[in-house]
């Protein structure tokens, strides 16, 4: 069928990224976007896991007693599909059946999917920066063909991308940076210093999953600008969710995932008076 409203959610079978899909469901209603049916793509690597993951959500009491899926009478619909954003023939498929499927576009995409390791070396670093860096931003050129033309993306970065923890000469690099190769240069820098072993020398910390998310944020921005020079009326920002009690923070968190989600749900579905490329944290820009 077809539906008037399509929203996509990378990595999104537990944790933040399935708060999302509960947030955006239960704040469809009662905002700005509404018009009428609306299918979000909770999308996951395994599909026994997403299947599970929209199971929980028709089985979830304040989704039920909300009336909020179609399944109990509501407007939106959720679907598993299978999408993993460090396989590019995974990455393709997805892309080519949102294109058939969904010809006149879709509404807005938030890039959950990410990774965070243990330990530090020059392996973890390229892993950590392929998924959270690379494969984000290659995921975001496969989406915005697909978006309406006022679509919005939303990357999920994290307050460990805050510039503070840089040198002077990097921060400036940083901000500087007008295109994504611009911050792709910072990434390889970044990593021929690990392997080099002197990356705090070079200005950097030695956080690999940090700078991988300050490299998205600087893409986002640099992004957005090239959207922005097109005359694209596309929105691309990027947000920190917070410190959310997830998998990733080992239990550690001081917001639930349903207040992390808050930010991003923010982004996807309200009016946001033309903002973009701007760093979003507790439901507004913020310095990076």
């Amino acid at each position: 069928m077809s539906y008037n409203r399509i929203g996509v959610v990378t990595g999104a079978n537990k944790g933040i990224g399935l708060a999302i899909v509960r947030q955006l469901t239960l704040q469809y209603p009662k905002s700005p976007l509404n018009n009428g049916s609306f299918l979000i793509y909770l999308t996951a690597r395994d599909q026994s896991r997403g299947e599970a993951a929209v199971q929980d959500l028709h089985n979830d009491a304040q989704l039920k007693q909300a009336k909020a899926l179609k399944s109990d009478g509501g407007q939106t619909e959720v679907e598993y599909h299978q999408l993993d954003i460090t396989d590019q023939r995974s990455l393709d498929s997805f892309a080519a059946h949102i294109k058939k499927t969904h010809g006149d576009g879709i509404d807005f995409v938030i890039n959950n999917a990410g990774i965070a390791l243990n330990g530090f070396n020059a392996e973890l670093v390229k892993t950590t920066l392929g998924c959270n860096y690379y494969n984000t931003m290659e995921a975001c050129h496969k989406f915005v063909p697909l978006l309406k033309p006022e679509g919005h993306i939303v990357n999920l970065a994290s307050m460990s991308g805050h510039l503070n923890k840089y040198s002077d000469d990097v921060q400036k690099r940083f901000l500087a940076a007008k295109t994504e190769s611009d911050i792709t240069s910072i990434m390889k820098d970044f990593v021929s210093a690990v392997e080099a072993g002197n990356e705090k020398e070079a200005g950097y910390p030695s956080a690999a999953y940090a700078v991988s998310k300050a490299g998205l944020i600087g893409a986002t921005k640099a992004l957005a600008r090239a959207e922005q020079e097109k005359g694209s009326k596309i929105l691309v920002n990027a947000c920190c969710p917070g410190y959310v009690n997830t998998d990733m923070t080992k239990g550690k968190g001081t917001k639930t995932p349903d207040e992390g989600a808050q930010t991003p749900v923010l982004l996807a579905l309200s009016d946001i008076k033309g903002a973009t490329g701007q760093f979003w944290q507790n439901e507004k820009p913020i310095e990076w």
